[in-house]
């Protein structure tokens, strides 16, 4: 049986990484605004948005980071557990 303990550290280590998400996102779009603003004001809308290509690179980034702690994650627990009921009935 797992303790309160336990169950409080784990709930804090899972709000951590959601908050170091959120962090994240948050500043991705924050800059992403500020950039596309400067290049708006910059060149007035005309040629070709340089800001693109770093939106596309970092959204990469922001996309994995949602992936491993929203979808990942919780799975991994599952998997974690059915290993350790594997080793349980071994020993």
């Amino acid at each position: 049986m797992v303790s309160d303990e336990e169950l409080r550290k784990k709930a804090k280590e899972k709000v951590k990484e959601k908050i170091g998400f959120y962090i994240h996102f948050l500043i991705y779009i924050l800059v992403n605004a500020f950039l596309y603003a400067q290049w708006f004001w910059i060149t007035e809308g005309e040629g070709f948005p340089w800001v693109i290509p770093m939106t596309v690179g970092w959204g990469i980034g922001v996309l994995a980071h949602f992936i491993g702690v929203f979808i990942i994650n919780p799975h991994s627990e599952k998997l974690e557990e059915k290993e350790y009921q594997k080793l349980k009935k071994k020993n």
